[in-house]
């Protein structure tokens, strides 16, 4: 009897090791969060993925929700349809570029993007391992020859981003500003992809060095 209940808690112990060791991660977004133009691999959370990968728990399950051209009511009608009812150690939101590129009424963004944020915070088994990233300025590629567009897009781009930090720092996630991390594609064309709009796998990994120590912290080493 003293054998049974011994093995029974050794293989409980076991169990939870290897369930508790292996994290899962879901990235919701848009172009930026699918790494458009680029190799899958070199995406930003694939990247993040390999990073956080080491020691004792290992990130071995990356789903990605996005869309290249996807809107804050395109991805919230996409998660609506889906119907995730799975609950994951790490969720990501980067949306609100093609909103501002469409034009719309940036209190729509507002509205959506706090919508989305309670949704990523629903998925996530603990609602503090939930982050956000901030718009990066496309306006400083060679997608925009205008200087007039560029400081439009540039005032425009820091407007969304405020409401966005504004909303994560209400319901209290992290967040990254890595908008100043893309605006240096404009001296550096290396940090872009060959299609001369999106971050190229330089700059995701400029990204990922930003926020993985404070991701580690909060989400992997607890």
């Amino acid at each position: 009897m003293i054998r049974f209940l011994f093995f029974l808690f050794f293989f409980s112990c076991a169990y939870k090791n290897e369930t508790t060791n292996h994290l899962t991660y879901l990235a919701l977004g848009d172009s930026y969060t699918i790494g458009e133009s680029v190799d899958h691999l070199h995406s930003y959370p694939i990247q993040l993925k390999n990073k956080l990968n080491f020691k004792e728990k290992v990130l071995d399950k990356v789903t990605i929700v996005a869309k290249t051209g996807w809107t804050t009511d395109e991805l919230i009608d996409s998660l609506n349809s889906l119907e995730i009812n799975k609950k994951y150690d790490m969720v990501s939101l980067l949306i609100g570029v093609n909103n501002q590129y469409r034009g719309y009424d940036i209190s729509k963004y507002s509205n959506d993007f706090e919508k989305l944020l309670i949704k990523a915070r629903n998925y996530a088994k603990n609602k503090n391992n939930v982050f956000v990233l901030s718009i990066p300025d496309y306006g400083v590629t060679s997608f925009v020859s205008s200087e007039k567009d560029k400081k439009r897009i540039f005032n425009e781009i820091n407007s969304y981003n405020t409401i966005n930090k504004m909303i994560s720092n209400k319901y209290n996630v992290m967040y990254f500003d890595i908008t100043e991390i893309s605006r240096l594609a404009q001296f550096d064309t290396t940090l872009i992809a060959f299609d001369n709009l999106h971050p190229s796998k330089k700059m995701y990994n400029l990204w990922v060095e930003k926020i993985s120590n404070p991701i580690f912290n909060r989400v992997v080493k607890n």
